[in-house]
């Protein structure tokens, strides 16, 4: 017999009172307050142009700032930067820096595990997008075991200690400051505070969400994260999420220069004036041997399926397609073996410390990783180019 302590309901974690007041409440308050006051009195250029300015301040300031800098530590940056992105990162109103890389860090080391990811998109849309932060889910409680080094950073420290005051003073103060001095006080703590806040908030909830049930699993399908050019256009550059997992420590979400990834270029731009550094990248040998994995792994699921549905006659055509795929394989093993045995040399060459070698065995090293790449990148070319009837 079930009773009620046994039911469903009952052991669901309890209300955590203030987020769900802050994300439920601004939402609200936008719903009916913004557009009640654009109908009746008007937003003024001025308010428009702070909600923009605002808008790109704090979600740049969490994914520059957060995300890349502090969870991943993808670069390094100037205390002036890191300054910046504390105070607008603080304007966003997703927790302090410690606690904000307290969360994300798990999610990337037990990315889609539904006892310890914080957001994990196994638990469906709402849990991933914002259901997670309405209760005290045990998973979802930072573990400050992960950020110790952050600890050790005097912005993230004053920060964390200092949260709330600086957040009233980001989202009221500023915006009422901004306000009366364009003549628009009421219009632009509407637009550029409560409006800028939920859309800000929500942009980001779909990297948790949508970016790990909608768009391409290019590098890896490992785990649920998609690359989507479309999440990226609102996301500042961080819609390429399949590619962001497999490769956490890159400061580029988009590694073409196609692919739109503000965050990417403002770090870029920043390290042009000597503000970042350090800027780390992932080779390209290691994104093409993903990516060719990848469509190795589709061309063997896909010669399945055809070999299926194929009749008696069609045979010999399924095995020539398989050859192929087979050959294909076997001379990317091979330069794999290649590209590791040359590592392996370069490594060795340098830990020995022969100063009039290490230049010319760096050139070779530099030159090999440009012909590997170039030779798995006409391999892929080339396998995309079999036919799968």
């Amino acid at each position: 017999m079930t009773t009620q302590n046994d039911s469903p309901r009952a052991a669901r974690p309890e209300i955590d009172m203030v987020p769900a007041v802050v994300l439920t409440g601004t939402f609200i308050a936008a719903l009916l307050l913004v557009p009640t006051y654009g109908l009746l009195v008007g937003y003024s250029a001025a308010a428009w142009t702070w909600f923009a300015i605002f808008l790109i301040a704090s979600g740049l300031s969490i994914t520059a700032g957060y995300h890349r800098l502090w969870s991943h530590r993808a670069y390094e940056a100037h205390w002036s930067v890191r300054l910046f992105f504390m105070l607008f990162g603080a304007m966003a109103i997703q927790n302090s820096i410690l606690v904000w890389c307290a969360g994300h860090r798990p999610h990337h080391r037990f990315v889609d595990d539904e006892e310890t990811d914080p957001y994990s998109a196994r638990k469906g849309f709402w849990y991933s997008h914002i259901g997670w932060m309405l209760r005290r889910h045990p998973a979802a409680i930072p573990d400050f075991k992960y950020v110790k080094d952050l600890e050790r950073d005097p912005i993230v420290k004053f920060q964390h200690d200092h949260y709330v005051p600086i957040v009233l003073a980001m989202n009221i103060a500023l915006p009422a400051l901004v306000g009366w001095l364009s003549g628009d006080l009421l219009g632009t703590i509407l637009l550029a505070g409560l409006l800028r806040l939920v859309v800000n908030h929500h942009f980001t909830f779909f990297i948790n969400s949508l970016a790990h049930m909608w768009g391409t699993q290019p590098y890896t399908d490992e785990n649920t994260a998609r690359d989507n050019p479309v999440l990226a256009l609102v996301t500042y550059g961080e819609g390429y999420h399949n590619f962001h997992h497999l490769f956490a420590h890159d400061y580029r979400n988009g590694i073409r220069w196609w692919h739109w990834d503000p965050t990417k270029w403002v770090i870029r731009a920043l390290s042009w004036c000597g503000l970042t550094s350090r800027l780390r990248i992932t080779p390209a040998v290691d994104i093409e041997r993903a990516r060719l994995a990848m469509q190795f792994k589709r061309a063997e699921a896909r010669l399945a399926a055809v070999a299926e549905r194929s009749h008696r006659a069609d045979h010999h055509a399924v095995a020539q397609l398989r050859a192929k795929v087979e050959h294909e394989y076997e001379a990317f093993m091979a330069t794999l073996a290649e590209w590791s045995a040359a590592r392996e040399a370069w490594v060795a060459t340098t830990r020995q410390k022969m100063a009039h070698q290490i230049d010319r065995v760096d050139a070779d090293i530099k030159a090999l990783g440009h012909e590997i790449t170039r030779r798995l990148r006409a391999q892929r070319r080339r396998l995309a180019s079999l036919e799968f009837a």
